[in-house]
């Protein structure tokens, strides 16, 4: 019996040990696992991934279509070059420029006083034309009036215009060089036109409305973003380019050398067999030695792959006596071979084409009619005279 009695104790005292082990040993595993976790591999958004595999797509999952890349816009077609001056001699007529008006006005009066001539002289001077045409014309037309004895509205015009025409000069040489050398090893080498001139004449759109010019004349053309110290320059000229399928050499930084820039344009020109080269450039008029320097090792780069066949100077015809400071300072270090007045369709001042032209020496190449992308055209003396009178 007592035999009996022990062996029921000891597996009772066995049942316990076992049980409290099993309750005690999960419970210790827990404090030892607190606070981390492993973290299973993460499954796509709406996706659970089994236990023990790596996270990838669901098989029945689409995967989305990739974004295709946005069509290049429609190339422009530029407007044809011929005629395009007819619209400023239109604009010239419409705006009732006192230099053509009132002119006519005072030389169809029946008598004419010096009262009369000094209002002759003082509306020329007004236009910009400056003071040595504006004599050299007054004193031819005083000539002819006195010993033609002039009155009648038609041949008074006619006078007048024969003696404008002659002060705007017809005979300079107003063709932009569009056609480069023969280099020693045969090849044509690209026409390389430096744009320069100070900000906000409209240099850099000068020069995209250029390319298309030029473009409408089945030219070939590289622009050369020289520009590389005022923000977003070398993005406006890469736009313009664009609109006509011509592509823009620019550096990927901004402040960066231009002569480099200058450099690569004028390489790629000749290596791709480019007709024209345009290089815009920065328009900073600090002092004249900083410009002369900037401007000089342009040049000196430039030339090392093909000479320059034109150096055209931006003017802002609205400016009057300043833009003619300005073309003195560009005329001394730059070589100023053309000038390209731009608004002028928005001034009554149009001597200014006489004035700058005295000044520099050099032709009124290009005008500026209004805002539109081929708002430029070839300068034509008789049309622009035309247009002073009405």
């Amino acid at each position: 019996m007592n035999d009996l009695l022990w062996l029921w104790i000891l597996l009772g005292v066995v049942v316990l040990v076992g049980g409290g082990t099993a309750l005690l040993v999960p419970r210790s595993r827990r404090r030892r696992g607190e606070g981390s976790t492993i973290a299973a591999p993460t499954a796509p958004e709406g996706r659970v991934a089994e236990p023990g595999t790596a996270a990838g797509p669901a098989v029945d999952e689409v995967a989305p279509p990739a974004t295709a890349e946005p069509a290049a816009p429609a190339l422009e077609t530029p407007e044809p070059v011929a005629g395009r001056l007819v619209r400023l001699r239109d604009r010239l007529a419409r705006s009732g420029s006192p230099l053509g008006a009132r002119l006519l006005s005072v030389l169809s009066r029946d008598h004419l006083t010096e009262d009369d001539w000094d209002e002759l002289e003082e509306t020329l001077l007004l236009a910009d034309i400056g003071a040595g045409p504006a004599e050299e014309l007054l004193d031819a037309l005083r000539t002819r009036v006195r010993v033609l004895g002039v009155r009648d509205p038609q041949a008074v015009r006619d006078l007048l215009r024969e003696e404008l025409l002659k002060v705007v000069d017809p005979s300079l040489d107003r063709e932009v060089a569009t056609t480069g050398p023969v280099g020693e090893d045969g090849s044509r080498l690209p026409a390389v036109v430096l744009v320069v001139g100070v900000n906000g004449t409209g240099k850099t759109t000068t020069v995209g409305k250029l390319a298309r010019v030029l473009v409408a004349e089945d030219r070939s053309v590289v622009l050369g973003a020289a520009d590389t110290f005022r923000a977003a320059a070398a993005d406006q000229l890469q736009t313009w380019g664009a609109r006509v399928g011509v592509e823009t050499v620019r550096s990927d930084r901004d402040g960066a050398d231009p002569a480099a820039v200058a450099f690569d344009a004028v390489r790629k020109g000749r290596a791709d067999g480019t007709d024209v080269v345009l290089v815009d450039t920065a328009g900073r008029l600090q002092n004249k030695a900083g410009l002369m320097d900037e401007l000089g090792k342009i040049t000196r780069v430039i030339t090392r792959e093909a000479p320059l066949a034109e150096v055209l100077l931006v003017l802002d015809a609205t400016t009057g006596q300043n833009g003619l400071n300005q073309a003195r300072v560009f005329g001394e270090v730059a070589g100023v071979t053309g000038i390209v007045l731009t608004k002028l369709d928005g001034t009554a001042r149009g001597g200014i084409v006489v004035a700058v032209q005295r000044e520099l020496g050099v032709p009124v190449k290009l005008v500026g009619l209004g805002e539109g992308p081929d708002d430029l055209a070839p300068f034509d003396p008789e049309q622009f005279v035309d247009g002073l009178l009405g």
